[in-house]
């Protein structure tokens, strides 16, 4: 089958400190950055044999990734299997990009945060180029906050044309319509994270093809539905697998309501929905 994996370990610690990050932070101790290793080499030891499915996989830590070397090492070696379609990781872009030369590039996809105030403009966007250069698939994203706005029309202004922003509605804030607009100006799908999407009883691909899988290989449909479906590692949840109906009022992140199957992001997205890259075509060329 095709399978879709979100995995997310026990690594929280991080090299920013953003105030308005929904992200539980720590700086992690030895024995947990040990902890955080040892659970990603098995869940990437379990990928590699998995041959009889095709897989996609999306890591989303709580922290950075990739100043981790166990991380950047786990990409790379994933992205050269046949049976892997992609793999791809959220960041912030602090890490150097070299090593993405040992990936295919074919596979390899980077979710990128531009947090203004934590880096310097020029240091993110040179990192940016420097992924073009390497033929690597990324998207670029900010987070909607008022004092965002300058820098990201900035990023968009500087970015080649062809490399999609997106943009975050900020948890919690209501936006009016004019400034909607403001950032629809340089996200056109700005309006699917603006509200959070109804979807109680709503059918969604998590639980059926989607999975979230955490450092101890707990299975659950999604990262917002605590329900445990099995662990990944003893197979349990194998037999879960189906259709389901969300059990949530509603979902506002997009790592979630991407897969809501009333939503048309599939399409929107075709090609690059784990690394939040949409399909060539008017549905947000600007």
């Amino acid at each position: 089958m095709d399978l879709t994996l979100l995995y997310r370990g026990p690594l929280a610690s991080c090299d920013y400190d953003c105030p308005y990050c929904p992200f539980a932070k720590r700086r992690d101790s030895r024995a947990q950055l040990v902890a955080d290793r040892a659970a990603l080499e098995r869940f990437a030891g379990w990928a590699a044999a998995n041959t009889g499915d095709r897989l996609s996989v999306l890591f989303t830590p709580w922290g950075e990734g990739l100043v981790r070397s166990w991380y950047r090492r786990t990409l790379v070696e994933l992205s050269h299997l046949p049976h892997i379609r992609r793999v791809a990781i959220q960041t912030n872009l602090s890490c150097r990009t070299g090593w993405t030369a040992e990936a295919d590039r074919d596979k390899l996809a980077l979710w990128c945060t531009y947090h203004p105030g934590q880096t310097p403009f020029d240091r993110f966007l040179a990192r940016c180029g420097e992924l073009a250069e390497g033929g690597i698939r990324y998207s670029v994203g900010v987070v909607g906050l008022p004092e965002h706005l300058a820098e990201a029309r900035r990023l968009r202004a500087a970015l080649p044309p062809e490399v999609y922003l997106w943009i975050n509605a900020a948890e919690g804030r209501t936006y009016t319509d004019a400034e909607a607009a403001e950032w629809a100006a340089l996200d056109p799908l700005f309006g699917y994270s603006r509200h959070p999407h109804r979807s109680a009883g709503l059918p969604c691909r998590t639980g059926e093809s989607v999975i979230s899988v955490d450092g101890e290989g707990t299975v659950r449909r999604c990262h917002f539905v605590k329900a445990e479906l099995g662990n990944l590692y003893d197979g349990s949840y194998r037999a879960a697998l189906r259709p389901r109906a969300c059990p949530l009022a509603v979902c506002d992140c997009h790592i979630g309501y991407v897969h809501l199957e009333t939503l048309p992001l599939y399409d929107v997205f075709a090609g690059g929905v784990l690394e939040r890259i949409p399909a060539p075509g008017p549905a947000w060329a600007r």
